[in-house]
């Protein structure tokens, strides 16, 4: 039996060890939020610098099967060289062994949503071949990389360029960064202007810090642009800047990862360690591939 003395300190431990549960109980929810972030976080850098190449060369491939039947003369649907081009639509090949381009589809329109696909043509310039200066933007660090080595390139490199009207080449003439004195048209009537972006270091391409521009005179005679270009693009497709209305999208996968982790820790106290993982793994890996990608939306178009 405990006696009136002992009484007192048996109900402090009692006490004591009733108040250990809700403490411990915190612990494991903060470090189950942090491991989580810590999941969501090495995801998202392995599908902006991994997983984001892989799809975009999947999109280049459909792309470049479609372009390559539009140029085919037996083709029943002409490609698009002008006027209102729906975003997304494939309209020229880019070539240049100096900066790693081979048979690269350029798709009309440059959000960072258009630029997941591939190097994208702004909506309001001409198509390359057409008078005018064309411009085309390409990520340098993510969704493949396509621009990355665009540096590369110096004065008269060539630059290969294949529209629904032809194909044309282009000499380099010069590279140049925000502030400098922009180029006069050349009297081809035709410049070509590939935008990227770079940084200093060996983790230039990982953490760019400001745009680069590449300026190409055209070689030849330009051709005829049809009418009807887009007179002003939205914000989200101008150079480095990023896609503001993903952002609904990302609270929706948000939610969606909350409720996928809940549903995997009930699982877990039901089925068990392995069973429960068989069935949500597939599922958390599918939201966390669409949360990653709706925040790369949300990053630079040139990033």
């Amino acid at each position: 039996m405990i006696g009136a003395e002992q009484r007192p300190a048996a109900q402090a431990a009692s006490a004591s060890a009733g108040t250990r549960p809700p403490v411990q109980a915190r612990v494991v929810v903060a470090l189950a939020g942090i491991m989580t972030f810590s999941l969501v976080v090495v995801f998202f850098g392995a599908f902006a610098f991994g997983l984001s190449g892989l799809q975009e060369q999947r999109s280049q491939h459909e792309l470049y099967q479609s372009f390559r039947g539009l140029l085919d003369p037996s083709s029943p649907i002409a490609p698009s060289i002008g006027g209102d081009i729906t975003p997304g639509t494939p309209v020229a090949l880019l070539n240049s062994s100096v900066a790693g381009l081979r048979s690269v589809v350029v798709v009309e329109g440059t959000s960072s949503t258009d630029l997941m696909a591939g190097p994208g043509h702004l909506r309001d310039s001409p198509l390359p071949g057409q008078p005018g200066e064309s411009i085309l933007m390409g990520k340098s660090a993510t969704a493949g990389a396509p621009f990355s080595a665009i540096t590369r390139l110096h004065k008269g490199d060539l630059i290969k360029v294949t529209t629904g009207q032809g194909t044309f080449r282009f000499a380099v003439e010069d590279q140049r960064v925000a502030g400098d004195r922009l180029p006069a048209l050349p009297k081809s009537g035709a410049l070509l202007t590939l935008i990227t972006s770079t940084g200093s270091g060996w983790l230039s391409h990982l953490a760019p810090s400001h745009l680069v521009y590449v300026d190409a005179e055209l070689q030849g005679k330009t051709v005829v642009a049809p009418q009807g270009v887009q007179g002003v693009v939205p914000t989200a497709e101008i150079q480095g800047h990023g896609d503001p209305s993903s952002w609904v999208f990302v609270v929706f996968w948000l939610q969606a990862l909350l409720l996928g982790s809940i549903a995997t820790v009930w699982l877990w106290a039901r089925w068990g360690r392995w069973q429960s993982w068989l069935v949500a793994a597939p599922v958390l890996f599918a939201i966390l591939w669409g949360l990653s990608s709706e925040v790369l939306r949300l990053l630079p178009n040139v990033y």
